[in-house]
């Protein structure tokens, strides 16, 4: 009997979360783990789905950063990084459109709709839903940075009772262009901007944000990243990452998390518990975020 009431009053903590997200964008960046495990695949579909019974309005927007490195790699064509960036090559472009919306996209969008779920799977190119020009003045090959977001096709199939589930994929100004390959961390953040989220997630390997001796920083913002990064303890693809995250929480989105995507319903326990996991980024000096601070610090 116990067990059943502790059941029962985890419902009923899960209230006041469930109050302040109905209705409301979140944007989920799905990669890591919970993208190549079938458990974790299985599960967070059903997070997805929970959620949207919920009357919450996910987003996801997903990368595919290992498959593409793993086909690469049996192609034995050679991949650079730099600050976390893929350098994409012409032939490079192909494996990643052909993983990302192909694959990827496909299988995921499938997953959720035998969970129950009405998602429809996209390419940026679709509609033009991400638009982009090449990063750094080409030093990054076919890898983009994005000018533009057709946030009106997003609004409308949510509207419609979709859940959109994006590859980041750019497309070009140019007729016949082979289109961009975007870090989908940044893709997250900037469609979670244009569509004013109230969150953006992002599901990693790592249980957060850590400092130099590998304990979680529970709450960082511009200046605590800043810092992080010049001794440091913030560094290759973890950069990226904290990027976006600082990004969105500067242009429109409340709050921005990295959590423990290998943690099974980690969004679930993100969202709907009263101590959340991860690391949250937030404006600390917004008057808006006074109460976050206080009482949510870990939420």
């Amino acid at each position: 009997m116990q067990n059943k009431n502790n059941k029962v009053q985890t419902l009923l903590d899960a209230i006041p979360y469930i109050k302040q997200y109905y209705n409301e964008i979140i944007v989920i960046k799905y990669g890591g783990s919970a993208q190549t495990s079938p458990l974790l695949q299985e599960k967070f579909t059903k997070d997805i789905v929970l959620l949207s019974l919920l009357g919450i309005k996910p987003v996801i927007v997903h990368g595919g950063g290992s498959k593409i490195s793993e086909l690469l790699t049996k192609l034995n064509i050679t991949s650079e990084f730099i600050d976390g960036h893929r350098v994409t090559s012409k032939k490079t472009m192909k494996i990643v459109e052909m993983v990302l919306s192909g694959e990827i996209n496909k299988n995921l969008t499938s997953l959720l709709n035998h969970q129950g779920a009405k998602a429809i799977g996209l390419s940026g190119k679709d509609s033009k839903i991400i638009q982009a020009i090449p990063k750094d003045n080409g030093k990054f090959g076919f890898t983009g940075t994005i000018i533009n977001i057709n946030e009106d096709i997003i609004y409308n199939l949510i509207e419609q009772g979709f859940i959109p589930v994006i590859a980041p994929i750019a497309d070009a100004k140019e007729i016949n262009h082979p289109g961009f390959n975007i870090n989908a961390d940044f893709a997250a953040s900037k469609i979670a901007s244009k569509l004013k989220a109230q969150k953006v997630i992002y599901l990693t390997d790592t249980i957060g944000v850590l400092n130099k001796d590998k304990m979680l920083l529970t709450s960082l913002d511009k200046q605590d990243v800043q810092k992080y990064k010049n001794d440091g303890t913030i560094n290759k693809g973890m950069i990226p990452k904290v990027d976006a995250c600082i990004e969105a929480i500067y242009n429109g989105v409340n709050k921005a998390h990295i959590i423990d995507g290998r943690v099974e319903h980690s969004i679930l326990l993100e969202l709907l518990t009263n101590d959340g996991i991860g690391t949250q980024f937030l404006q600390k000096n917004n008057p808006d975020n006074t109460i976050n601070i206080q009482n949510l610090i870990n939420k």
